[in-house]
């Protein structure tokens, strides 16, 4: 799960970690109304979406004067901005943060991430801020400082003194204020289950204070139920319709552009099942991970999801049983089929926890459901069946 920036920096803000200030504005008006509040004598207009490269598309703007706050403002609002992140469809903007400005003498980065290859929490921080920080990974990597955290140590001095003197600071004051930040930014990560905390660019100002000029959390959603306060924050504008319903029942999914609607159990063998897809030379056209625990109704509901696609010409089920058992899968399959008239080829493929009742329970279906042994063939039979094939 997303949020936006400035809500990323509500709670960076409740951490005690130093933030500026800025109002929220959904019109024109009130993003004039947000400067007037702020005073002062020059401001930032903020795009407010769900992705990355909001400036150089054109979603921050620099103001000093109100005038020129409602000027950006009107060209800001409503326009789709369309950045390495958004895909080429771009993401409509349909709210702003308006901040105050400050004196940046320098940037930096900053970020907390998983790093899976040690299973530990990693911090990483930069001299080279304001960028994307990709870019510095691949031309500079030298120019980034990681410190793997111990679980059971956790955020100690030496991490913060590390990071602190690795981008290059050097006063006693600077390093401290700075490790202060680091240490606020790593707790705010473990205290609300977050699979990203970034800030990009991480300043100093002339006045030696040590701040967040943007933020970006990410969170881990099987975590949520953890945190009802982070639910409530989700921008129902920047999903889909589809994505919407999916979460709504449990399952996680994105829409694609191919012709293969996919139903599976697990992100991880979703994510294979695309693959093998497309080796076969076919398209998938959605991932859809209806979980380990899903039942008959959401089986009926996932498949209605899919067949929402017009692009969709096969689906393919591809099933793993475990906790989630294979005869409960066939018969939601059947359930949907039947109640759907599905018209499209539809191939199964189920395997683990009571497979032969459930391929029992598709023979016995009188459906035209096309079986398959292995995930290759489910693959194979999907893309022949888009073609006619099958």
């Amino acid at each position: 799960m997303n949020v936006h920036e400035y809500q990323a920096k509500g709670l960076m803000r409740d951490m005690g970690l130093k933030v500026l200030r800025g109002e929220v504005a959904k019109t024109v008006d009130e993003a004039v109304a947000a400067a007037e509040k702020l005073g002062g004598n020059i401001w930032v207009v903020k795009a407010q979406i769900h992705a990355g490269g909001r400036g150089k598309a054109g979603g921050v703007k620099l103001a000093k004067s109100l005038d020129e706050v409602r000027l950006h403002a009107d060209d800001i609002l409503g326009k789709t901005l369309v950045t390495h992140q958004t895909g080429p469809e771009g993401k409509k903007v349909h709210t702003l943060f308006i901040e105050e400005g400050c004196d940046i003498e320098h940037e930096y980065y900053a970020g907390v991430v998983l790093d899976r290859a040690t299973g530990k929490v990693t911090m990483m921080a930069s001299e080279e801020g304001g960028v994307e920080i990709e870019e510095v990974a691949h031309k500079t990597p030298e120019k980034i400082i990681k410190v793997a955290i111990d679980p059971a140590a956790g955020f100690t001095p030496f991490v913060a003194r590390k990071l602190a003197y690795g981008i290059g600071l050097k006063t006693k004051e600077e390093v401290k204020e700075a490790g202060q930040f680091f240490k606020g930014l790593y707790d705010l990560y473990m205290k609300y289950d977050c699979s990203i905390a970034e800030i990009n660019p991480l300043v100093k100002t002339k006045q030696g204070d040590i701040l967040a000029l943007d933020a970006k959390l990410n969170f881990d959603s099987n975590a949520l139920f953890r945190h009802p306060e982070i639910q409530e924050l989700r921008d129902p504008t920047e999903e889909s319709e589809k994505e919407l319903a999916a979460s709504e029942f449990g399952a996680a999914y994105i829409e694609l552009d191919g012709n293969i609607g996919c139903l599976v159990n697990g992100a991880g063998l979703a994510m294979g099942t695309m693959d093998i897809i497309k080796l076969h030379g076919g398209e998938p056209a959605n991932f859809l991970d209806v979980g380990g625990s899903a039942t008959k109704e959401t089986v009926q509901k996932a498949f209605s999801l899919i067949l929402q696609d017009e692009n969709v010409k096969a689906i393919l089920v591809n099933i793993f049983g475990g906790i989630m058992k294979c005869d409960i899968i066939a018969e939601g399959v059947v359930a949907a089929a039947k109640e759907l008239d599905l018209t499209v080829p539809l191939v199964v493929r189920l395997e683990g926890t009571n497979v032969a009742l459930g391929k029992k329970i598709l023979n016995e279906s009188d459906l035209a459901i096309i079986a398959a042994e292995d995930l290759a063939d489910a693959a194979k039979k999907a893309v022949e069946a888009t073609k006619g094939e099958a």
